[in-house]
């Protein structure tokens, strides 16, 4: 093919493919990546020189595509790049060695390749997008959620303090009267109770005071799991313990510390099966000290992960749980200027990962 009229045929061809390629790019999603990439190599096959003859391949971490068997021995290569990071390979195939490719033809796979990286990094980049929007929307509902629960707490407190009081000068005027008696000290039990509720909702919500000093996190860890001891020996679940430091000191609420210890430990125990482990991995970097509480449970599903630190929610059987604990401790890791996140382990099980400030 050397007339001129040829060459300008073939380079019409070249361009009307990259236009149709841009056209079918510019439209596409995450959710029709296999469609596209299946649009764009029938449009780059149309546009070699022995379309018949030709194969096209794309190969990507998001889907793949061929139009028929690839030729190992005849082909021409283009890498995907994705962040100047290999994600994917085009390849255009000859099906016998009687064929050649032209140079321009080379140049035309490049040309795609970088269009199909520009579409990889898009939606790479939506999706990021799309992630930090979901993180932000459950952290502004927990911050909402907080402030709607420390007036709640405020509003209870006063009254629940007025009906202990009462309640407790009328057994002083009673104590004659044992029916009577016995009345009042169920509702000071059940004031005492809800008092406490409202103490963590308090928690959650931020409004606890904090007694911040230098702590040493692996004391307090090792003196958590001391008291825990019966509790793992009833279950029949073990403990591991991954910490290669003696010492990871950062400023912290003793007691409050102590909670997110118990309470996460208690979670992992209590979902963990017969025989399963709890493993608490314990590490530190220039700035935080990392917590990681793992359990060999069923994990949680996606309901239960946007809602794990809601106050009252609970996926123990009713009963079992007040739906506060994790609360509690998402309240105390806020106060602390800290972060807690929850995932499913690959093989069974959850992790929550507490990271907080050593300062």
């Amino acid at each position: 093919m050397n007339s001129t009229e040829d060459i300008l045929k073939e380079r019409i061809k070249e361009l009307t493919c990259l236009y149709d390629i841009s056209s079918i790019i510019v439209n596409t999603d995450v959710g029709q990546m296999q469609e596209t990439l299946k649009a764009i190599a029938l449009s780059l096959k149309k546009a070699f020189q022995f379309q018949n003859d030709t194969e096209i391949g794309i190969f990507t971490s998001r889907g793949s595509y061929k139009t028929g068997m690839i030729n190992e021995k005849l082909n021409l290569t283009s890498e995907i790049k994705v962040f100047n990071k290999t994600d994917g390979t085009i390849i255009a195939t000859l099906k016998d060695d009687k064929s050649s490719f032209l140079k321009e033809e080379n140049q035309l796979l490049d040309s795609v390749a970088l269009k199909i990286g520009n579409l990889l990094e898009r939606i790479e980049i939506q999706q990021s997008e799309n992630s930090l929007k979901r993180q932000m929307e459950h952290t502004d509902r927990l911050s909402i959620l907080g402030e709607i629960t420390a007036g709640i707490a405020h509003e209870l407190n006063t009254p629940l303090a007025n009906i202990l009081g009462f309640a407790e000068l009328l057994k002083d005027d009673l104590n004659d009267e044992k029916d009577k008696v016995a009345d009042l000290d169920k509702i000071i039990d059940n004031a005492i109770f809800s008092r406490e509720v409202v103490k963590k909702l308090m928690f959650f919500a931020c409004e606890m005071p904090n007694e911040m000093k230098e702590i040493n996190l692996v004391s307090s860890i090792k003196s958590a799991l001391a008291l825990l001891d019966a509790s793992f020996k009833k279950a029949n679940v073990k403990c591991v313990v991954n910490i290669q430091e003696d010492e990871l000191f950062l400023k912290a609420d003793t007691i409050q510390l102590t909670q997110i210890i118990f309470n996460l430990v208690i979670n992992a125990i209590y979902f963990s099966p017969n025989n399963g482990k709890v493993t608490i991995d314990a590490s530190e970097s220039n700035t935080n000290i990392i917590l990681k509480i793992s359990d060999e449970g069923s994990g949680l599903s996606r309901e239960a992960m946007d809602k794990v630190f809601q106050p009252f929610f609970s996926t123990k059987p009713t009963g079992e749980g007040s739906g506060l604990g994790l609360s509690v401790v998402h309240g105390i890791v806020a106060s602390h200027k800290g972060s807690i996140t929850v995932s499913n382990n690959r093989g069974a099980g959850a992790t929550f990962i507490v990271t907080l400030p050593k300062s």
